[in-house]
């Protein structure tokens, strides 16, 4: 369907789309770069040759040969204003605002002027590849998703993800394609958040939750959640990818999911993303910081609890940490139930290599002992049932291994 080095079009000249452009820069392809807006191609090229220079002086590379590579790079990169660009490109990929309706009115377009041959693909994080695919009348079938993690050219997962009416051919070129750029592709079903942003939802949900009972502090939480051999707390994660950017995604799913109670997004990131506090981009989120990205500490309103009891040390902290694995683990349970991959090792994977896990959900729950983790969620499913009630497919794993345990050995010498 495509060939070894196809062109590859990017449509969206913000973070994302920029860091993909770049990573195809990288691998040989010819490239170009769209955005209604000039000044956000031009800031993208730039931050592009920025980018691939500095990876060039990594990997050891200066004088002559530096120049001459980094111009071979730049010279395959092509900048254009809208759809219409992309006509004659053998795979298209979109990087805009996560809106359904401003999606299927760019793939409505792009059907009609991309020819019937080349993959259409959506970097959507949460939302209905079928539902997008639905836009492009003449050819659904080319359509799929390709969900990157940010950075990009940093970050090893890609979700693809195959709507209704996508073609086996489209999702197997797809996946070899980014496989060819050296990531880690994982198949998932057309479902809500797909794998990571589905499963890690209750990453920073339950961390929000706790602030919402005046429970602990963003800097305790954050600190036990580190100690746990995660990179970033939650509240520094929400910062460092825009709080506006989460609360999108989290919108996203819990619309998907018919407003399911455990997916609720927190009415503290929307106050903040009305207010303008969208995390370092903006200088300011649930931490504040220097005109040069240095933290400074906490917003004031989140220096304590302010309401419920002062629990502001490790042992509440580290309560919500606990609360925030078991969660996960349950969802992870979850969508193995709905059969959102195939199994628990895929799901694994993804968090790992897209949210930074120290290890999987499954391998943390099996390492903990299922009885423990059924035990921990059976505690607190009281207050929090849709989150907390023990999945079906938890339950069924704990009494396979009980009925394993309980079978007699078999005594090899009377065989």
């Amino acid at each position: 369907m495509i060939g070894l080095a196809p062109d590859i079009a990017v449509i969206g000249a913000g973070t994302m789309g920029a860091g993909i452009a770049q990573l195809a820069l990288e691998h040989g392809h010819a490239v170009r770069l769209l955005d209604v807006d000039a000044a956000a191609t031009q800031r993208a090229s730039d931050a592009i040759r920025e980018r691939l220079s500095r990876r060039l002086a990594r990997q050891g590379l200066s004088g002559a040969q530096f120049e001459a590579t980094l111009a071979t790079m730049l010279g395959r990169l092509d900048l254009g204003s809208g759809p219409d660009d992309a006509a004659g490109a053998d795979v298209v990929i979109e990087a805009i605002v996560e809106d359904l309706a401003t999606k299927q009115t760019l793939f409505a377009r792009l059907d009609d002027v991309c020819r019937a041959d080349t993959i259409l693909a959506t970097n959507t994080s949460a939302l209905s590849i079928g539902a997008i695919a639905a836009a492009a009348r003449a050819h659904p079938e080319r359509v799929v998703g390709l969900h990157f993690f940010n950075p990009a050219p940093v970050m090893r997962l890609v979700e693809v993800v195959a709507g209704a009416a996508t073609a086996l051919a489209v999702v197997e070129a797809a996946a070899g394609l980014v496989e060819g750029w050296k990531r880690s592709p994982i198949r998932c079903a057309d479902r809500p958040g797909f794998v990571v942003n589905r499963v890690n939802r209750p990453f920073t949900i339950q961390a929000l939750r706790a602030i919402e009972a005046g429970e602990s502090t963003i800097s305790a939480i954050d600190a036990a959640i580190r100690d746990l051999g995660f990179p970033l707390g939650p509240f520094e994660l929400m910062d460092l990818a825009g709080i506006d950017v989460n609360l999108a995604a989290a919108t996203g799913v819990w619309e998907g999911f018919d407003r399911a109670p455990r997916f609720r997004p927190s009415p503290i990131q929307a106050a903040l993303v009305a207010r303008g506090r969208l995390g370092r981009k903006s200088g300011e989120g649930f931490y504040r910081y220097a005109a040069d990205g240095v933290r400074l500490g906490p917003g004031a309103e989140f220096d304590a609890p302010t309401t419920g009891p002062a629990a502001t040390g490790t042992a509440a902290a580290a309560a919500t940490a606990e609360r925030i694995r078991l969660a996960i683990a349950n969802e992870a349970f979850k969508a193995l139930d709905e059969r959102l991959v195939g199994d628990e090792a895929t799901i694994d994977l993804a968090l790992t290599l897209g949210a930074s896990h120290p290890e999987g959900p499954f391998a943390w729950a099996r390492g903990r002992s299922l009885p423990a983790v059924v035990a921990g969620l059976e505690a607190l499913a009281p207050t929090e049932p849709d989150a907390f009630m023990p999945a079906d497919g938890l339950r069924a794993a704990v009494a396979e291994a009980s009925r394993a345990g309980n079978r007699p050995a078999i005594d090899l010498r009377s065989a």
